[in-house]
């Protein structure tokens, strides 16, 4: 008994022990593991990048909105602003007004104002090219958001791909060592909960971004579209005076 016991505590001292810190896990992991983790931390960074131009962007948007906003209603000329404007709008909004008041200005040259049925097609032109600028630079400004949501939607299941395949290694070295200890098994499953981990490191942050940036999203394009209103509706009131 005590020899055994000796034995024992002897082949116990004389195991190295193993490195379980994170690069070690990626070195020593399979090929296909090594491609998950890869893919996984690639796709974190990405949308970490995504996430804080988001922010700053939306803040920026925000920005030139109440810069505009406030020049807008100070109660001067809009031809004036127009022409401060000039052809190269700064932001959203002022791409807005800039193509409105192209149209109406192209059309007042024209002498089109004055009659009923040229006044319902400036206005119809007007609203058109409010709306397609307005959807022109929302998709500008959503660009890469759906890279957030397909993240958000997939690495899970990538990580859960590599869990799957990392535990499937550790049966496999079960089977060829015909030894269930735990020093056989616990890399591979350590590799692949790594994978699992580095899923949902790199799913949450995207998933919470998305439904943040989507909210804030959506409520600068309805600020867009109530300025779009407020404008047509100075622009028919000019049109009804001309006429």
């Amino acid at each position: 008994m005590e020899n055994n016991v000796i034995d024992v505590v002897t082949l116990g001292g004389s195991v190295a022990p193993l490195d379980f810190s994170i690069w070690a896990l990626f070195l020593r992991a399979d090929i296909v593991v090594k491609l998950v983790i890869i893919i996984l931390f690639m796709a974190s960074i990405g949308c970490w990048a995504i996430i804080i131009e988001k922010v700053m962007g939306i803040r920026r948007l925000n920005a030139g909105a109440n810069e505009f906003e406030t020049a807008f209603w100070s109660g001067g000329s809009l031809n004036d602003l127009y022409e401060r404007l000039g052809s190269k709008p700064r932001d959203p909004m002022s791409a807005v007004f800039i193509t409105a008041m192209q149209e109406w200005r192209r059309a007042v040259s024209k002498g089109l104002v004055g009659s009923s049925g040229a006044r319902v097609g400036l206005g119809d032109r007007i609203d058109r090219v409010m709306q397609i600028t307005m959807t022109r630079e929302m998709d500008q400004v959503e660009r890469y958001m759906t890279f957030l949501a397909s993240t958000g939607a997939t690495a899970p299941f990538i990580g859960l791909f590599g869990t799957v395949w990392g535990i499937m290694n550790s049966f496999q070295s079960i089977a060829l060592s015909k030894n269930t200890s735990l020093v056989v098994v616990a890399p591979g499953i350590a590799e692949a909960l790594f994978a699992t981990a580095l899923g949902l490191l790199a799913a949450i942050p995207a998933v919470l971004a998305y439904n943040k940036l989507s909210k804030d999203l959506d409520r600068y394009a309805g600020r867009l579209d109530s300025f779009a209103g407020e404008f047509f509706a100075i622009l028919s009131r000019q049109m009804e005076e001309k006429s």
